[in-house]
């Protein structure tokens, strides 16, 4: 009931109660069509021959083909038998993984069609073995697309695409029944992910409104602005020693989120990462539920749609093979981008167009990982760690190794987390979505004169042969070239919402403790960002073929992996980066508090001078230091660095070790107490609503019921 009880607020806050029916398939008033393939008029003969090669295939498996020539261009609108939708009916009520699925019990809806006749569309060959990707790769035909339905369409404007609609909730069955289920748990995944942001959010501003409440009262910030200390300089050509109280903004910048409340908030966003998920897998069980696809499966699904195609199909045996999994390993360590990644999909042979889609999920998602993160990482954890000393730098062919601010190493941190959040994130969205409209704009031109053109013929249209309203060649290729002239969207269109947002997630959640406002900022970004994949997914883009599933798939496996990473890099982030563990040594054993000091002595006094080691220049070990500075004509004798080593011969403070020790053991502890606080979380949160176990029940009670009284009937018939 609890767990229950939170679902329902969290589905209530700032949405709408989408309580209304799915969009039920209502009988056409014209003839509709399932597919168009557009090809341009070729002189190429063989070109010509591969492409009546192909149609003639189409029609031998009963597709009805309307070809119409415009312009240099030949239109094919292709609409399946009634007789393969009724063997998948069939096939798929008596399959293993079907519990009655769903709007397959009823008239087949236009999704359904869609998907299917996609499938065998992909599935056909010509005597060349080439099938319609290799001949789109080598343009017999130009392109392919399914159509929008335009009173449905209209609906899902009108109550859901557009941007006044920005604080309404997403009416996932409309969206289910029109895109598919695939489209729609993006939606709802999306929408729920944007939900529980708003408490992280809240508690992400109240750490930084604690930070900045001591804003100009810290003494450690005092200490940096009022210092008169002289800092070495941090590179050899061109550079100057600088004082230590230019870098006053910056500490003032650091401390707001570099802080007690810092740490708090990194543990709660790891056990924030766990219940999402673990709240997610309830919120997507009782829609699959309800969906009638809770048991379906992928790999029957596709076994049902090659007999539809092919009823002498055979099986696709699975493989495996080491050398071709280490090879596969290797590259993608190497080298990942979507064409390698393709091509290792191919090399492995997955038996199924799931397992290829997993693969490749999760190999273009590794490479992206490691692209965008690499720089982070490299920042949080490498930069400054192995410069060296002044007198005995480390160096690269030559060069100084680059050092952190002045202010700490989780300033660049924070600098590069609040581009990648706030500027990167607003940028792709703004290119996302105006290169659709903008190429929208421009063709809609060429669709205008065809609607001149059709006047009074499209309301006065004809009947065909079984009395439905057949439009005229002019209305038909209207309503074609309106979706042509659609951005293009393909497989790789779903997939890069998925991959942008997961992405996000993993920004969100991974360094936090270095930017407590990532999940406001990706809190403001996803309410824009719904909107906008809304409005292009229905007006500014062709339509996605409909997908049946019942779950996001890998990315769930993705996400949990990502929580444990967050765990992991973030008491990294406390442990080595921040300055957290320094200040907690100083104030309860280097401190003047430490020391028994007067009662009024604030007991972080003298921490920034005491992280400072001095460097001389009249030093005996200070020869491979001299020469730099020399050519600057320094009058300086001295200058400070960040470090704890002796000012004589540079080795390293007994202090140094103890905070190094000091570092490894608040990791350790952080780790295994936020590990084992997700596990508990994610045992303690049931996956599936006992709702929905009682309604699984249920309906396969209703289903075993059913076929028993069917077989008693056929047998009292017999008799």
């Amino acid at each position: 009931m609890f767990f229950k009880k939170v679902e329902e607020n969290i589905e209530l806050w700032g949405s709408e109660k989408d309580d209304t029916e799915p969009l039920l398939p209502s009988l056409p008033t014209h003839r509709t069509f399932d597919y168009v393939l557009v090809a341009n008029k070729v002189d190429n003969e063989q070109k010509a021959l591969r492409q009546e090669a192909f149609i003639a295939q189409l029609k031998k498996k009963n597709i009805q083909i309307t070809r119409i020539p415009h312009d240099n261009k030949e239109f094919f609108g292709l609409r399946a038998p009634s007789a393969m939708f009724e063997d998948y009916q069939y096939l798929l009520k008596v399959s293993d993984s079907c519990n009655w699925c769903g709007d397959e019990k009823g008239a087949v809806t236009q999704a359904t069609r869609i998907r299917i006749v996609h499938f065998i569309l992909h599935n056909t060959y010509i005597n060349t073995g080439e099938n319609l990707e290799e001949l789109l790769m080598k343009d017999v035909f130009e392109t392919m697309f399914c159509l929008h339905e335009r009173k449905e369409q209209k609906k899902l404007r009108k109550k859901w695409a557009r941007w006044t609609a920005l604080f309404r909730g997403q009416p996932v069955n409309h969206i289910k029944s029109y895109f598919g289920e695939k489209v729609a748990l993006y939606y709802l995944w999306l929408a729920w992910y944007t939900k529980l942001l708003v408490p992280a959010a809240i508690l992400g501003v109240i750490v930084f409104l604690y930070g900045l409440a001591f804003f100009n009262t810290n003494p450690l910030i005092k200490e940096v602005c009022d210092s008169n200390i002289t800092m070495c300089p941090r590179c050899e050509k061109r550079c100057k020693t600088w004082q230590l109280s230019d870098s006053c903004t910056y500490a003032k910048v650091t401390h707001l989120f570099d802080n007690e409340g810092t740490v708090a908030f990194a543990m709660f966003m790891a056990i924030w990462a766990t219940l999402f998920l673990e709240l997610w897998k309830r919120h997507r069980a009782k829609h699959v539920s309800k969906w009638k696809v809770y048991d379906w499966c992928e790999e029957e699904e596709e076994l049902i749609m090659e007999l539809v195609n092919d009823p002498n199909c055979k099986a696709k045996q699975f493989r495996h093979s080491y050398l071709q999994s280490t090879l596969v390993l290797i590259l993608v360590t190497l080298m990942v981008n979507r064409w390698v990644s393709l091509k290792l999909c191919d090399i492995e042979k997955l038996n199924s167009l799931a397992a290829t889609e997993r693969s490749f999920t999760v190999k273009m998602f590794t490479f992206q990982f490691f692209t965008l993160f690499s720089s982070l990482f490299y920042v949080a954890f490498f930069l400054g760690r192995i410069n060296g000393h002044p007198g005995n730098y480390v160096r690269l062919a030559g060069y100084r190794l680059e050092e952190c601010h002045p202010s700490g190493c989780l300033t660049d941190l924070f600098i590069q987390m609040a581009v990648i959040m706030l500027l990167k994130q607003t940028l792709n969205n703004i290119i996302e979505f105006t290169i659709p409209w903008c190429k929208r704009l421009v063709n809609e031109k060429a669709a205008k004169k065809l609607e001149r053109k059709c006047g009074y013929c499209y309301r006065k249209a004809c009947r065909d042969e079984n009395g439905c309203i057949e439009p005229c060649d002019i209305c038909k290729l209207r309503d074609w070239l309106r979706n042509y002239h659609l951005a293009s969207s393909d497989a790789f269109s779903l997939f890069n919402e998925f991959l942008e947002m997961v992405i996000q997630f993993s920004f969100t959640t991974i360094f936090v403790a270095a930017f407590p406002l990532a999940p406001l900022l990706a809190l403001i970004n996803n309410i824009f960002e719904i909107r906008l994949d809304a409005i292009k997914m229905v007006r500014l883009e062709q339509r996605l073929v409909p997908k049946k599933t019942n779950d996001i798939g890998v990315w769930t496996k993705l996400l949990e992996a990502i929580g444990v990473l967050a765990v992991i890099a973030n008491g990294l982030v406390i442990g080595i980066t921040s300055d957290f563990i320094p200040r907690l040594v100083y104030r309860y054993h280097y401190g003047p508090c430490a020391k028994g000091k007067l009662n009024y002595t604030d007991c972080m006094e003298g921490y920034i001078n005491d992280t400072l080691s001095t460097a001389y220049m009249n030093n005996s070990n200070f020869d491979a230091f001299i020469n730099p500075w020399e050519s600057h004509n320094f009058s300086v004798t001295e200058c400070s660095y960040r470090d704890y080593r002796n000012e004589n011969d540079y080795s390293l403070k007994s202090q140094f070790w103890l905070v190094l020790a000091v570092r490894f053991a608040f990791i350790i502890l952080f780790e295994h107490v936020l590990v084992l606080c997700k596990f508990i979380a994610a045992w303690f949160v049931p996956d599936n609503p006992t709702q929905v176990k009682n309604e699984r029940l249920q309906d396969k009670l209703t289903r075993l019921k059913d076929e028993l009284r069917e077989k008693k009937l056929s047998k009292s018939t017999d008799v």
